[in-house]
This record gives C-alpha cells, structure tokens and sequence, in this order.
C-alpha cells in the first residue's frame, strides 16, 4: 500500500488506540508517543499482507504500552517514581470544560490501584473491560494463553471493584471538601473527625516515594501538625472530582490534594507534596 494511503487508514484507526494508550499508560502525552511509535512501526513494516489492520494496530499499540509500564514499574522499584501520571487540575465550576474532564479523566484513587497492578494485569484489564478486545486476541499481547489473560484481567477487576465508589452528588462531595478545608482552617479537629470515615487512607507522593497513612486518628495527626503554618488553600476540580490545591503565601504550589469522597465523609485522600514536580505542572493561581 502506497504510504499516504496507509497514513489515511492510519489515521481512522488513531482515536480508538490513543483512548486504549491513554487508559493503559494514564497519560495522554505518553499515550500520543505510544501511538506514534506505533505508526512508524506500521510504516516500516514489511512483513506479510495484514488482513485486520485494527487488530495489528492493537497488538501493537498494547506491546508498546506494556514495554512502557515494564519501564515505569523498574524506575518505581528504584524509588525514581511515585505516582506516575499527573492529574487534570481545574478551578471546580460547573461548565462545559468540567464536564469534558469528570467524563474522560482516570481518577487520581483509581490510578493508584492501576499502579500497583502489574503491566500485564493492567493491560489485560484496560483492553477487554473498557475496549471490549477479546481475549484470544489479549493473549499474544500480554504473552499468556487467552485462559491466562482472563485470570488477569480478573484479578486487576476485583482490585478495581474494592475501590470505594465515590458519591455521585457533586454538590455533597463539594460540601464535604469545603468542610474538611474549613475544620482543618480553623484547627477544629472535632469538626475534621466528622468529615474523615474512620478507615481513611491518606497517600502521600513525595519526592522520596509514597507515605501512606491509614486512619482518621492518624490523619487528624498530620493535620495538627500542619496547623498553624502559613499557607492559603481552596477547592479545586482534581481531574473531574473536587479536591484541594495549597499555596504558600508567595503563591508557591505546597501540595495537591484529591478527596474521595462516599457516604457524606472522605474515606481517601491522594497527596502530591513533591514540590518539583508542583512546579512542572499545570496549575490554577492563587
């Protein structure tokens, strides 16, 4: 096939495998090189005739994205890499552009649970539960017989299923940060209790690694030893869902904050505190 043919049927084929990317890898700019490195590897092919070219693609595209996940798990294990993908940070206001982002974003508690999974488990869930990709097609791409891919794809999904499901009232969950912020504003800890569920986890990225905490005890903890500091803190959209960005005065990024928010209390909270990688991010001002 002539090549700007072959970019044509590329191209009609590109949504699709830059939404799979973009869910395997939680990052759209990795997802965009993963698609690409996948054109220039169709472009150089010269192999036997491909009769299913979205099939090829997607083998393609899911070796590249398990090659990716391989690299990141390795810098992890090096302690080079916490949370891998950064989340989508917006004023919190109803809105068209708010709307667009609660609808495409992974959220930030759910890609700590993709995280931990391993590339394989990963992918093998991504394709079929979100992609509707076979199994006897995942097979070849994670490496494993398509019997082996399902028990992959199991075991990420009940992973995923034990996931606290946050409340779908915008407004509650909103009311409840707000709460949390004003509680921890005025160093009222009782106040700060009742809107933390008794098992709440609170995740710490820094840039050492991750800090995990688990317990409103422990969180109320952190909070008083926080108290007092000069800092200016409000409610933001954390990639659709509200949460909390922190200031110095200056106007310099503290810490980033996601709530997951179930039942009329935060049962998770999700923490970037690395103040360099504050810094590289896209960021509402003070």
């Amino acid at each position: 096939m002539e090549r700007p043919a072959l970019a044509e049927r590329f191209e009609e084929h590109r949504p699709r495998l830059l939404a799979v990317a973009t869910r395997a890898l939680g990052s759209r700019a990795d997802a965009e090189d993963a698609v690409q490195e996948a054109w220039l590897r169709l472009a150089a092919y010269d192999g036997a005739p491909i009769d299913n070219l979205a099939g090829w693609l997607t083998r393609v595209v899911g070796r590249i994205c398990i090659d990716a996940l391989r690299r990141r798990a390795s810098r992890a294990e090096t302690g080079l890499d916490g949370l891998a993908t950064d989340p989508v940070v917006t004023e919190d206001v109803d809105g068209p552009e708010d709307a667009a982002v609660a609808a495409d974003a992974v959220g930030l508690a759910m890609m700590v649970v993709l995280e931990s999974l391993r590339p394989e488990e990963r992918l093998a869930f991504v394709l079929h539960d979100m992609f509707a990709v076979p199994f006897a097609e995942i097979g070849p791409i994670v490496g494993r017989s398509p019997d082996a891919a399902k028990m992959l794809a199991s075991r990420a999904r009940r992973r995923v299923q034990d996931q606290p499901r946050p409340s779908i009232d915008r407004q509650q969950q909103r009311a409840v940060v707000d709460a949390f912020l004003a509680a921890a504003r005025d160093g009222d800890f009782d106040a700060l209790l009742a809107v933390l569920d008794p098992d709440v986890t609170w995740t710490r990225h820094t840039a050492r690694g991750r800090i995990t905490s688990a317990g409103a005890n422990e969180v109320l903890a952190l909070a008083r030893r926080g108290a007092g500091a000069q800092i200016e803190a409000r409610r933001v959209s954390v990639n659709g869902a509200p949460g909390i960005l922190v200031w110095s005065p200056a106007g310099r990024p503290l810490a980033l904050m996601a709530c997951t928010v179930v039942g009329g209390v935060i049962v998770d909270l999700e923490s970037i505190v690395d103040s360099r990688r504050l810094a590289a991010m896209e960021l509402p001002s003070l």
